[in-house]
């Protein structure tokens, strides 16, 4: 008993800060070593990390099996949208984001957006990969 309240109060505080950081990761992917995808792999070790210390039913209130699914469908629909639409601005002469200054956050045209989706993506999918395999239903 004392092992889960020491890890419940340990959780209170690296949780929100692994989250912080992956969230870091994701936004100056463009402008250091990072990203999407290093990102919500980090995002989504939160999540493991809260379904392990708090249980299966805490993360149900937060992230239900709808939420996970409408979280990856918007992110993959957001992903091609602007892919696509980077594709044709670059063949067509279409508008696209102004590149800005180099080192700024909003200085890489449509990365942050791409990278912000890709984080989203990569989390929930490795949650759901998780909770696929902690269920034996593999």
């Amino acid at each position: 008993m004392e092992r889960d309240i020491i890890l419940k109060e340990i959780g209170k505080i690296l949780i929100p800060l692994v989250q912080l950081f992956g969230i870091y990761v994701i936004i100056n992917g463009h402008l250091s070593p990072g990203g999407g995808f290093s990102g919500g792999t980090i995002l989504g070790t939160s999540l493991i990390i809260m379904h392990l210390i708090y249980g299966e039913n805490f993360i149900k209130n937060l992230y239900s099996k709808k939420k996970l699914i409408l979280i990856i469908s918007i992110s993959l629909i957001f992903y091609t949208l602007i892919k696509g639409y980077s594709f044709l601005s670059t063949e067509l002469n279409l508008p696209h984001p102004p590149i800005g200054n180099p080192g700024n956050i909003l200085s890489s045209g449509f990365i942050l957006p791409l990278n912000i989706a890709v984080g989203l993506l990569v989390a929930s999918i490795f949650y759901v990969i998780f909770s696929i395999f902690i269920r034996d239903e593999v």
